[in-house]
């Protein structure tokens, strides 16, 4: 019975210090596990203040402003097509060659139709003269004097038709030069060397003009309204700048203004015609290419611009996460404006000063204090390209100031 007595003895002890132990380690793994949060190490950055003014996004299709489908000003044969194909032409230069020997042949024979004409008029003058003599001695009648005086106008009269016939003779010679009425780039020979043209029905080839391009697009009625009244508010430029890129680009490297709102609003979609001008010197600008735009419509503001990679998403908002002096983490929604690069402008929810996680968002949650690891929120280049872009708007502003060529369609 002893032995009995001292192994239960035995067991209720060694049991009581296994439960002892058990609870002491618990609170230390807890302890060690909110030790291990507080020391989490995350890439903290402070938010942007920068200058920015605000974009509406739209996309179109670039135009020549002057397109011309060359057609022959008289009928023949071609001789020739005396350009190459593609290039630029100047306004002036000789594009087609029609044979111009039935033209000459005109000239020819008007020139000496104009010149028998003259010798009319010269034998009527002088028959008029000598009518005139003999009139005062009364050796002719009078009405004798006057058939002669009309026979000098007729004689005129046809010095005159002949000479105008022979101007126009001369002006189909020079038709048979065809020459490019634009300065552009000439597109390919419709009609070679044999064919015969029509005055004036017959496309020979096309010609655009290269020195600037238009951008027609669609802004919404509420979009234009807001604008308005922003120009009205702020004294904005009537001309907005408008940047461009292409399709296989990725920045908005073109620069341009609005030229032209058309006249009324389509009822249909609610829309208005607008159109940007840009310079095109070098000619790369082809009319056709699909182009995406920005129209800077808001105004100058300072604002707050924040790296994608530091937004997250839930199933209500778009939010980020700051912190606070204590480096405390914070939930905060935000509201986003539009992409600039590689940063995303913030309409609502952030203000200048404030530091916000940009890498592991994952790792962290609201309420947890946190080791901060301060990084910058962009590259260098990024922020110059920023300060770059603002100044080509400062830039356009003070253009399209000095020169407010919008034009309202009629």
């Amino acid at each position: 019975m002893s032995a009995i007595y001292k192994f239960t003895y035995t067991f209720i002890i060694a049991l009581l210090a296994i439960i002892l132990g058990a609870c002491s380690d618990k609170p230390s793994s807890i302890q060690s596990n909110d030790d291990s949060t507080l020391g989490v190490a995350v890439e903290v950055a402070e938010v942007i203040s920068q200058r920015i003014t605000e974009w509406d996004s739209f996309t179109g299709r670039l135009e020549s402003p002057q397109i011309v489908s060359l057609r022959p000003r008289v009928s023949g044969y071609i001789e020739a097509a005396v350009f190459e194909e593609g290039e630029l032409v100047n306004k002036g230069d000789t594009l087609f060659l029609i044979d111009s020997r039935e033209f000459n042949t005109q000239v020819n024979r008007l020139t000496a139709q104009l010149d028998e004409a003259k010798s009319r008029l010269k034998l009527a003058k002088q028959d008029f003269n000598r009518a005139k003599e003999l009139f005062k001695s009364k050796s002719i009648s009078k009405e004798l004097l006057e058939t002669r005086g009309a026979e000098v106008d007729q004689a005129n009269a046809y010095v005159a038709q002949s000479n105008a016939s022979l101007e126009l003779a001369q002006l189909n010679k020079t038709f048979t030069r065809v020459e490019a009425p634009i300065s552009g780039r000439v597109s390919r020979a419709l009609i070679t060397e044999g064919n015969y043209v029509s005055a004036g029905q017959t496309v020979m080839t096309s010609i655009v003009s290269t020195e600037q391009v238009y951008a027609y697009f669609d802004i919404d009625e509420a979009t234009w309204l807001n604008y308005q009244q922003e120009q009205l508010d702020n004294n904005q430029p009537t001309a907005l700048p408008v940047a461009m890129r292409l399709a296989n680009e990725q920045d908005y490297h073109h620069w341009g203004k609005l030229d032209f709102v058309d006249n009324q609003v389509n009822t249909q979609t609610g829309t208005l015609r607008v159109r940007a001008v840009f310079n095109n010197q070098d000619g790369a600008l082809l009319p056709g290419l699909f182009a995406h735009l920005k129209l800077a419509g808001g105004n100058t503001e300072q604002g707050i611009l924040i790296a994608e990679k530091a937004i997250g998403t839930d199933l209500n908002n778009k939010y980020v996460l700051t912190v606070d002096e204590q480096n405390k983490v914070q939930y905060r929604a935000i509201t986003l404006g539009d992409k600039v690069s590689e940063l995303r402008v913030i309409k609502q929810g952030l203000k200048s000063g404030e530091r916000i996680v940009v890498n592991g968002l994952q790792r962290v949650r609201s309420g947890v204090l946190i080791k901060p690891e301060l990084i910058n929120m962009a590259k260098q280049s990024t922020l110059n390209e920023l300060q770059a872009w603002q100044q080509k708007v400062d830039n356009q502003n003070r253009l399209a100031n000095a020169e407010p060529t919008l034009e309202i369609g009629m």
